[in-house]
């Protein structure tokens, strides 16, 4: 009977470590889930049909063998194609956008919202939030939880948009609190509640959350660092236990850093605010008080005033970048341009390859375009400018995740049930 016991706590004490195996398809079989865990055969098959009992991953208990192989061939685990969702939302400069994200990072559906973002964050949340619970009543999915990506740093333990410096919001708005209102106004649990889907958005009672016992729903995070940390997982910084992530969204630039798995917050949460490092010290004036700041050097407003371009009200100022680099690229001022904020880029790269020594860059929004449109140039600058660049070589890469914001948002909603799978899913 002890043993008994004994094997089924060590099982039920791996169901966290499996099912982040499996999320992050760093065990598509399970023979490699045994040998991750380290556990033996029988405790890898039982804690990986408990996970698919929870409706969380998915057995293939008749796997095809490859061609040329030998033995028995190992059961497939994937996650579940119909299995319970997070609420990811996102505010930008020029809107909102909310999605469905399920296990493994997979967005289920999406709807963006474009709007003026106005000076009370609350106003935005409630209509990210009445996206999102339109997207939950269509699919019908089960929810467990909610995550935000919001374009500022997010100090903790607090919860607090310190410096909103593109949208209007003031200093310390409490993103985190407001989220959580928003979320409970619409009956939108957190870990643990919600058993059906029926109770996804059904109203709460006045002032009261949908389950008084469950978990928040709601977390949120800085934008830059959220992509950094999907794309760690399921992007383009898998396998690099130092990567560095620098990306420009529809305004200004921020950069995050993860290390062995962890995204590096410094001490209250404030940590790589990369925009506001100097590349040209008479260059435009920065919200932040200095002048010539990555942020305002190489993101799209840079760019566009680079190649002669009056920004148009119609779409984002990113898509507009994007769309001049893209169909216009042979243009004389437009290739100007593209070599001038590479060559800011990458003075500013050089300078944290000499203080972080990542393994790996990694460049999302129009960074990820320039670095693309001249990549050589790129790596020339960092290498002309670095240390460490120049001897050691650092991989520069671009992000390989649509909506990667979107998706850490989620990651943040999704490490709960990482945690601990029976307790968020209600057993």
């Amino acid at each position: 009977m002890t043993q008994t016991r004994t094997r089924l706590e060590r099982g039920r004490s791996a169901l966290g470590p499996a099912l982040e195996l499996v999320h992050t398809g760093r065990a598509p079989t399970r023979a490699v889930l045994t040998a991750e865990l380290g556990v033996t055969r029988a405790t890898a098959g039982a804690v990986a049909a408990e996970l698919e009992a929870l409706g969380l991953i998915q057995v293939d208990s008749r796997p095809g063998a490859a061609a040329g192989a030998q033995g028995r061939p190992s059961h497939r685990l994937t996650v579940a194609p119909d299995g319970p969702v997070v609420l990811a939302a996102q505010v930008h400069v020029d809107g909102f956008r909310a999605a469905l994200v399920g296990l493994g990072g997979r967005i289920v559906a999406t709807a963006p919202g474009c709007m003026t973002v106005p000076a009370d964050p609350a106003a935005v949340l409630d209509a990210v939030v009445a996206a999102g619970a339109g997207l939950l009543r269509d699919s019908g999915r089960r929810c467990l939880g909610a995550g935000l990506a919001v374009p500022s740093a997010v100090a903790e333990p607090e919860g607090t948009a310190l410096n909103p410096l593109h949208v209007a919001w003031p200093a310390g708005a409490p993103v985190r609190e407001l989220f959580r209102r928003s979320l409970a106004q619409a009956g939108i649990p957190g870990p643990g509640g919600a058993p059906t889907p029926g109770a996804v958005v059904q109203e709460p009672a006045a002032g009261h959350p949908a389950r008084g016992d469950a978990p928040p729903a709601g977390q949120a995070g800085n934008d830059i660092n959220l992509a950094a940390l999907a794309e760690y997982r399921h992007g383009a910084g898998r396998g690099a236990r130092h990567l560095l992530c620098v990306a420009t969204g529809h305004r200004g630039v921020g950069g995050a850093l993860v290390l062995d798995g962890r995204l590096h917050t410094g001490s209250s949460g404030l940590a790589l605010e990369v925009g506001h490092l100097t590349v040209r010290q008479d260059g435009h004036p920065c919200h932040c008080g200095s002048r010539g700041c990555l942020d305002v050097e190489t993101d799209p407003l840079a760019f566009l005033t680079a190649a002669g371009r009056a920004p148009g009200p119609e779409v984002s100022l990113l898509k507009e970048a994007r769309a001049l680099l893209r169909d216009e690229s042979a243009d004389p001022a437009v290739r100007a341009a593209t070599h001038l904020l590479l060559d800011r880029l990458g003075r500013g790269l050089a300078g944290l390859v000499n203080i972080l020594n990542p393994e790996r860059i990694i460049l999302g929004g129009l960074h990820r375009d320039l670095l693309e449109a001249a990549p050589e140039q790129l790596s020339a600058v960092v290498a002309r400018h670095s240390l460490w660049g120049r001897s050691a070589g650092v991989p520069i890469q671009p992000c390989t995740l649509d909506y990667n914001s979107l998706v850490g948002a989620a990651e943040l909603a999704w490490q709960p049930v990482l945690d601990d799978p029976l307790a968020a899913v209600g057993g």
